[in-house]
C-alpha cells in the first residue's frame, strides 16, 4: 500500500463530531488482513439525502450505479485514480483500507467523490516589491490564496466538486471565483468580466497531483480524490489585480506564506510541498 490514510481513521465524525470511527490500527488498514470482528458503525448524513447533486442509497430499487466507470445514466464519474476498486455486496470498497466507518458519511456519491483544487501562488515581496528569500534556507518565500473552511475553521486551497458533465479546469476557474472573489454574489456582467479577467491566466498551469486524498469525509464506502494545478504568476503582475473576498465555503481568504509549518486540510500540506519544489521556493 502507497500511503496509510490518517485523517479519516482514528478520529470522530459528523458535523458535531459525535460519530466515533471504530479505531483501524496500521497493520488492520488494508483489506487484504483478515479481521473477522470488523463492523464499523454506518453512517449517512441524512442532509444529502434526496439531493439532487447525490446519490440513492445503495439498495434502492430505482439505484443502479456503474461501478469503475463513466456512469452515464446519472452522468457521473466513478472511476479511481487509484485503479479499479472492489464491489463487496453492492458497496465499493476504500482503496486505502478501512477507516472504521462504513456509509457514505457527508459525501454525496459512492465510492470516489471528484474534486479540484487551484493552487494560485506568487512570490512575496517587500515594501519596495523585492522579492523576500528565507533567512535560514535563503530560498525565495512563495505565497499561495488560502481559503478558511466554514465547516472545520482550517485553512485550505478553495477547492470544490466537479459538477456532472463539467471539465476540471471549469471547476478550477469557477472554485476560484466562487470561494475567493465571491461570485455568487455578483451580478451578471462584473462575474462575467471576473471570469474574463480569469481566463488567460488559468489557461497555464503545471500539474501538482491527482489521486486520493487523505480527507476527513472519507468512509469505507465513499472517499475523496482530486486535480490539483498550480497557478503561479511570477512577476506578481495579474494577482495583485485580484479583489479576495471570501464567499461560498469560506469563511476567510487571504495570501499565505508557504512554509513546512502550516497545517492545512486533509492532504493539501503535502500539495504545498510539490509546488514549493517545483518552484525551488522555500519550504
Amino acid at each position: 500500500m502507497e500511503q496509510l490514510h490518517t485523517k479519516c481513521r482514528n478520529t470522530t465524525y459528523g458535523t458535531n463530531n459525535d460519530i466515533s470511527r471504530l479505531p483501524v490500527p496500521d497493520e488492520r488498514v488494508e483489506w487484504s488482513q483478515p479481521w473477522d470482528d470488523y463492523h464499523p458503525p454506518y453512517f449517512t448524513a441524512k442532509g444529502i439525502l434526496g439531493k439532487p447533486w447525490a446519490d440513492k442509497e445503495i439498495g434502492d430499487a430505482d439505484f443502479n450505479p456503474t461501478w469503475n466507470a463513466m456512469d452515464v445514466e446519472y452522468q457521473v464519474d466513478r472511476t479511481s485514480f487509484t485503479g479499479i476498486y472492489k464491489i463487496v455486496n453492492g458497496y465499493p470498497l476504500n482503496p486505502l483500507g478501512r477507516t472504521g466507518l462504513r456509509g457514505r458519511g457527508i459525501l454525496g456519491k459512492w465510492g470516489p467523490n471528484h474534486a479540484a483544487d487551484p493552487v494560485v501562488t506568487r512570490w512575496k515581496r517587500n515594501d519596495v516589491k523585492e522579492v523576500v528569500h528565507h533567512p535560514i534556507t535563503n530560498k525565495r518565500v512563495l505565497q499561495f490564496v488560502g481559503i478558511r473552511r466554514k465547516d472545520n475553521n482550517q485553512w485550505a486551497f478553495p477547492g470544490g466538486m466537479v459538477d456532472p458533465g463539467e471539465i476540471v479546469s471549469q471547476t478550477l476557474r469557477r472554485e476560484f471565483l466562487e470561494e475567493t472573489m465571491n461570485s455568487l454574489e455578483m451580478d451578471g456582467e462584473t462575474k462575467s468580466q471576473a471570469e474574463k479577467h480569469l481566463e488567460d491566466f488559468f489557461s497555464k498551469s503545471s500539474d501538482v497531483y491527482q489521486g486520493y486524498v487523505d480527507d476527513p469525509r472519507n468512509t469505507d464506502n465513499a472517499w475523496m480524490e482530486t486535480v490539483a494545478k498550480n497557478f503561479h504568476d511570477d512577476d506578481g503582475s495579474f494577482v495583485g489585480t485580484l479583489n479576495l473576498n471570501a464567499g461560498d465555503d469560506a469563511v476567510g481568504v487571504k495570501w499565505l506564506d508557504v512554509s513546512s509549518e502550516l497545517q492545512l486540510y486533509a492532504s493539501h500540506s503535502s500539495m504545498l510541498k510539490k509546488v514549493a519544489e517545483l518552484l525551488n521556493a522555500h519550504w
